[in-house]
């Protein structure tokens, strides 16, 4: 399965791409989409969409995965993000891919363990976990894969067909799906 995680925002909107293959997973791409603040609005807009179906062209993901907003800023930075999470699913849409989406906290305790993770704490993690040699220079990119591993665990979970309480029971009770890199 390939999933594309995005972590938009109008100045920087961070993407990955993973791909899992059995208990495998490995990082295909991830970059940052970055915008001038100069720039009008719709202009960046158009960038994010273009380059988001850019990458779906290329990598054709089986699904993306979105950080939803947040709304501890003001509003107008929440209209702004509403935004940028929207040309990121129409361009899924158009597509025909799947969308999911996971707040900030199901995502840092889906990587770390616990919801108030901070942004150094998720980059070891994602670094540690997708067997990285280098951690990705933007946290955009890093909370992108991070969104994409979410997802992936979420889906592991489900398609597990049973409830756990917490992600030790549910690896004791199916070690065969702690991830290993990908040898080619």
């Amino acid at each position: 399965m390939v999933i594309l995680g995005v972590d938009p925002g109008t100045l920087i909107t961070g993407y990955g791409v993973i791909e899992t293959r059995g208990t495998g997973i490995r990082v295909i791409i991830c970059d940052a989409i970055t915008n001038d603040s100069a720039t009008a609005m719709p202009e960046r807009l158009k960038l994010i969409h273009d380059i988001l179906s850019s990458v779906i062209d290329r990598f054709h993901p089986d699904e993306l995965a979105l950080e939803t907003a947040f709304y501890g800023k003001n509003a107008q930075s929440a209209l702004k993000l509403g935004h940028a999470r929207g040309v990121a699913m129409l361009a899924a849409v158009n597509h025909g891919i799947p969308t999911y989406e996971y707040s900030p906290r199901e995502v840092k305790k889906a990587i770390v363990g616990t919801g108030t993770a901070s942004k150094q704490q998720v980059q070891y993690m994602i670094k540690s976990l997708l067997h990285m040699k280098e951690s990705p220079k933007r946290y955009d990119v890093t909370d992108a894969l991070a969104v994409a591993v979410c997802h992936m665990h979420r889906r592991l979970v489900k398609r597990s067909n049973g409830t756990f309480k917490s992600w030790k029971t549910f690896l004791s009770a199916h070690p065969e799906k702690v991830l290993s890199p990908f040898r080619s």
